[in-house]
């Protein structure tokens, strides 16, 4: 038997089959479109289809509203899992971007107190989509080589800032409604076609920064190449994601440039519906691990993922 459960919030992106084939557990982001509430992941729907309908109704001018995860929730989704006697693990996106990871602290004290032995570890990923996602297959690795769940732990929380993550979006008006830019600074780079450059960074809790801009699509695309060339450590040894808000031609560009600069496993995925809303359609994300976000590694350290001397890895 496994030692403790891994779960994640819908926004981890990780695609259908490896949520099975890993034995995760996603937990989900509900929103109302419309007025009407809508599941953000259905374990029985492919997230493809859930998501198309998503950004042609972002397309359409539907009116979007989200919200974060309630302890109830959670507790529901975990609460099997500790009655067991296992131990659990919860992955949410960034508490400086989400509510999410405080609703699981909550949770996690009211599980603990009601089972008493088992633990409920909460771990704020300090990113978003496949940012969560990558570290919870990460740990899923640790858990089937045998590791406990303190190890693991362990080992993620050492290396959290070595998740880098990068994206641009097509439409800056997403940007502008969700109070990200102003409404001149929209209107401006609409017309003069900018394309900002945004990367989740180095503070606790963890952001998203404007890193920089670019004249037109196919520059910014380029950018997130070169963000991960100049960032990235051992791509061929590792996964690569790319996540994208309903425009498949711009993610498989973007990898076939990845991979010609070295990266060999690139999963492409659409992007998490909870904080697509606040990008929009078109939105491409890139996620690799690599240099520290807080403090950049000299380009001569060749590590990609480090861990506590005493665990094993």
């Amino acid at each position: 038997m496994k030692s403790f459960d891994i779960f994640v919030d819908s926004g981890s992106n990780i695609p259908d089959n490896l949520v099975k084939e890993r034995d995760i557990s996603v937990i989900p982001y509900t929103c109302l479109v419309n007025g009407v509430e809508r599941s953000c992941y259905d374990k029985d729907v492919p997230f493809e289809e859930t998501a198309k309908q998503y950004y042609d109704d972002l397309r359409k001018g539907a009116d979007i509203k989200t919200s974060l995860i309630p302890k109830e929730r959670i507790i529901d989704y975990v609460t099997p899992t500790l009655e067991k006697g296992k131990d659990a693990m919860i992955f949410t996106i960034s508490s400086g971007v989400s509510g999410t990871y405080n609703q699981a602290c909550y949770a996690k004290e009211e599980l603990e107190a009601k089972f008493k032995g088992c633990n409920v570890f909460v771990i704020d990923s300090a990113n978003a989509s496949m940012g969560s996602g990558l570290q919870a297959l990460k740990a899923a690795d640790l858990r089937d080589m045998g590791e406990s769940a303190e190890a693991c732990v362990a080992a993620i929380k050492e290396n959290i800032y070595k998740l880098n993550s990068y994206f641009t979006v097509a439409d800056l008006k997403y940007l502008r409604k969700g109070g990200r830019i102003s409404a001149t600074l929209a209107i401006a780079g609409t017309l003069l076609n900018i394309k900002p450059i945004l990367k989740a960074d180095g503070g606790s809790p963890a952001k998203i920064s404007f890193f920089g801009k670019e004249r037109g699509r196919k520059k910014a695309l380029a950018a997130l190449a070169d963000a991960f060339s100049n960032n990235v450590e051992n791509p061929e040894n590792q996964v690569i994601s790319i996540t994208h808000a309903d425009c498949i031609e711009d993610a498989e560009e973007l990898a076939q440039t990845l991979r010609e600069r070295g990266a060999k496993d690139v999963i492409i995925e659409y992007y998490d519906l909870c904080t697509g809303s606040h990008v929009g359609p078109g939105t491409v994300a890139l996620f690799f691990w690599g240099k520290d976000r807080r403090n950049p590694a000299p380009a001569t350290q060749k590590k990609t993922f480090s861990r506590p001397a005493a665990q094993k890895i």
